[in-house]
């Protein structure tokens, strides 16, 4: 039973200025089926390899796999149909397979479109990929595939249906990824020119945000065991070269238990890796005596979802936070020695150049070393798109990539707000450039910033920074030649459930209360593209501790850390996070 996997080739222009993220799906998907007995698998990266379609094609030809399977978020939707079409020209006996955000909750219209995608992967893959790889080798396929939970297909007359959600994965340390399966010379992050990883810690989202869907998509909140997920680390490091990685978890520090203990192994282990994560302005002041801890751990670079500089947006937002918050929480990391990146969401319908202008003075008092203009995108499986009703204009979905303006502001037309992002990068680059950057007294924070602007300078170069080179856009004396180029066939085809995780089997999900959190909309500039752009903390509901502990044990607590501050990232024996937390 011979596998193929292939990455779509597709480039959002935002978070690959920082160079080629690894591809998580594909290792622990593979570590999977290799867990389960299947190991004949193989992996083309088109997105990295950049290639056509002819290219493409010879590749699938010279595989002549069984089953053939890619994945998709939004934006790389029509890429994805586009593999599995050409998959099905070449090896029409083979079985094509799409996973990802967009065709779990899309299914009905990826399906109309896209008539030669044999099955849909919805929800976590691992365990529904696995069964579906065994039915397939049993030889139940086609005639029993509606006993395979947790997929979509045509049936024979044409019809789509939707088989019962499979149980999510309850024990995540039981599923290994195999990092293996990548070219590591490919995967290289250009501010430190090392090769980089986005492995995951924990799985879902504890908060239940209108504007996203991660929580929906995983079901549960489950957190690795902190030594096995340094263990990964280890292997990452030691077999393959790795020299820094993103944790590409919702919000790694909301299980504040876990990540110290984190952190602990790390330091304990001395191997000498650097990371980043995204999180709340919130934590980074609940954690204020432990952010010398984290450094210690490695952690270089922080991505706080600040979202915006006016206090109205981020009461829309439910951010819960003050634009005083923020400042302080870019401080206090500073001071750690931890590289700062403010995130702001822009192309909202009441965003004027004025407004874009109130992000660009604050984020230059904020102080922050770096900074990210994310246009806003309505996921079309959020409860916000339906929300947002006629507000929503454009149904061309790769063009749902966070740098091509979705919404139309009521007051500015969309070449006016690229226009005015594009004039914030430029002065607050081109100042941190000069005066900034090359006086920083840390030799690694001075190469670290360094390293990022000639990230953002090769991207620029190239014309990929922010799709420049797709959008015509030439600076601000050219505004009437930028061209969007969105198409127009495209159309809200249909109403994906948004109420489907409730399908799932009950015990799945805790009853959910009422708890004043916050929100945080998250443009992980820094993060793998697959998880890109996400929504993530507060909303009306949360689960309680006592909800969270139920799945990942006495440890869990987010809130409490029984060890005094003053003793943490000492060595084990004078301070054991797992025994005392």
């Amino acid at each position: 039973m011979r596998i193929l996997f292939v990455h779509p080739n597709y480039s959002a222009g935002a978070a690959d200025i920082a160079g080629n993220w690894s591809p998580a799906w594909v290792t622990y998907l593979a570590g999977y089926l290799k867990s389960g007995g299947y190991d004949d698998y193989q992996f083309v990266d088109a997105l990295v390899d950049d290639l056509d379609d002819d290219q493409l094609r010879s590749a699938i030809r010279a595989a002549g796999a069984d089953i053939i399977a890619t994945t998709a978020m939004t934006p790389m939707i029509y890429a994805a149909q586009r593999v599995l079409q050409i998959a099905k020209e070449e090896c029409p006996n083979a079985v094509t397979v799409m996973g990802g955000i967009h065709p779990t909750f899309m299914f009905k219209q990826v399906l109309a479109e896209a008539p030669w995608v044999d099955v849909i992967v919805r929800g976590e893959g691992e365990a529904v990929t696995l069964n579906l790889v065994r039915a397939i080798d049993a030889g139940r396929w086609p005639n029993e595939r509606d006993q395979v939970n947790g997929i979509a297909f045509l049936g024979d007359d044409g019809a789509v249906v939707a088989t019962p959600a499979e149980p999510s994965i309850k024990d995540v340390d039981a599923i290994k990824a195999d990092w293996g399966i990548l070219d590591w010379k490919k995967y290289i992050y250009i501010p430190l020119g090392v090769p980089v990883a986005t492995p995951n810690m924990a799985r879902g989202c504890p908060f239940t945000c209108s504007f996203c869907s991660q929580w929906k998509f995983w079901r549960d909140y489950r957190v690795r065991d902190p030594k096995q997920m340094v263990d990964e680390i280890e292997e990452l490091v030691k077999v393959h070269g790795v020299g820094f990685f993103i944790l590409a978890d919702e919000e790694p520090t909301i299980n504040r238990a876990k990540f110290i203990e984190f952190c602990q192994e790390l330091i304990d282990r001395d191997l000498g890796i650097h990371w980043g994560i995204n999180t709340r302005v919130t934590d980074v002041m609940r954690d204020e005596e432990l952010l010398p801890f984290y450094r210690k751990a490695g952690l270089v670079h922080i991505s706080l979802g600040t979202e915006a500089a006016a206090q109205l947006n981020l009461d829309r937002f439910v951010k819960e936070t003050t634009v005083a918050q923020n400042k302080r929480a870019i401080e206090l990391l500073q001071e750690n020695g931890i590289v700062t990146e403010a995130q702001f969401i822009v192309g909202l319908e009441n965003e004027t150049r004025e407004t874009l202008e109130e992000t660009y003075q604050m984020v230059m008092d904020w102080g922050a070393d770096m900074a990210n203009w994310s246009m806003f995108t309505p996921w079309p499986f959020s409860d916000m798109f339906t929300e947002l009703g006629e507000k929503v204009e454009v149904f061309d979905y790769s063009k749902y990539n966070f740098v091509s303006p979705i919404m139309k502001p009521d007051n500015i037309d969309r070449a006016e707000l690229l226009d005015g992002v594009m004039a914030n990068y430029r002065r607050f680059y081109m100042k941190r450039m000069l005066f900034q950057y090359p006086w920083v007294k840390d030799p690694f924070r001075r190469r670290y910033l360094i390293g990022c602007i000639k990230a953002f300078l090769k991207s620029a170069m190239e014309r990929k920074f922010y799709q420049l080179g797709k959008q015509n856009y030439w600076g601000p004396m050219f505004k009437k030649l930028i061209r969007f180029d969105y198409d127009k066939s495209a159309s809200k085809i249909e109403e994906p459930d948004h109420n489907a995780w409730k399908k799932a089997p009950p015990a799945k999900r805790p009853a959910l209360q009422p708890s004043g959190v916050t929100a945080s909309i998250k443009a992980c500039g820094g993060a793998e593209p697959a998880h890109a752009a996400r929504a993530c903390g507060g909303g009306d509901q949360q689960m309680t501790d006592e909800q969270i502990a139920q799945y990942n044990g006495p440890a869990s607590n987010p809130g409490e850390v029984a060890v005094p501050v003053s003793e943490i990232g000492k060595p084990k024996e004078k301070a054991n996070i797992a025994e005392h937390a």
